[in-house]
């Protein structure tokens, strides 16, 4: 398989994914700055031109997050990258898709793109301080998803892969405190050595 993926984007938690796998695939750098996700090499294999992005063995290609994160686990029971149980698994899916559809595209999209949200440049602060305020209550939720146990659904899970994510940019690349649940999952997540590999991989460690 090969993974598009750009340095610290929201690509950062599926290629932990396919390191936590552990199988041979390979790691297709996309230099978003430059506008790579635009050129006809790319978008004939993903016309939304945007990462993560998964070139299967048999030719197909897969994107989004959540679907690409589901694939993994589904493909790669031996992994447990989801709950046996399927109330639990559910549980793992729902917190992947509030981590990426709501923490990130509402959120963090709203502090780095106000222009979409707003063209008025007069109404962009105003925009900012939204997608902070979504950024501080989705990680609260988290925070209370935590309590008591070391990973959202008590063993790590493709859940967890979507909040470390969102925590490296809060943290690291904006640098806000995380709660304290939260910020000792942070902590835990990069320990692992399929974390620790990743991050030196893209240059983040």
């Amino acid at each position: 398989m090969k993974l598009f993926y750009a340095p610290g984007a929201c690509s950062l938690g599926i290629h932990l994914l396919l390191e936590e796998i552990g199988k041979p695939y390979e790691a297709v750098l996309l230099n978003l700055r430059e506008g790579a996700q635009f050129k006809p090499e790319f978008t004939s294999i993903n016309a939304k031109s945007k990462v993560p992005t998964l070139l299967r063995d048999d030719g197909s290609v897969l994107t989004e997050y959540p679907a690409i994160a589901y694939y993994l686990a589904a493909t790669n029971p031996e992994a447990r990258l989801l709950p046996a149980d399927p109330a639990m698994a559910a549980r793992a899916l729902e917190l992947t898709d509030f981590a990426v559809a709501t923490v990130h595209m509402q959120g963090f999209s709203r502090i780095f793109r106000p222009a979409n949200f707003a063209p008025s440049e007069a109404d962009h602060e105003a925009v900012k301080a939204r997608g902070r305020e979504i950024y501080e209550k989705g990680l609260a939720v988290m925070d209370r998803a935590l309590e008591g146990q070391d990973y959202l659904c008590g063993e790590f899970s493709i859940a967890d892969s979507a909040l470390f994510y969102v925590c490296f940019w809060w943290a690291a690349r904006l640098g806000h405190a995380l709660p304290a649940n939260v910020a000792a999952h942070y902590d835990r997540m990069k320990a692992r050595p399929a974390v620790a590999r990743t991050m030196a991989a893209e240059g983040l460690a």
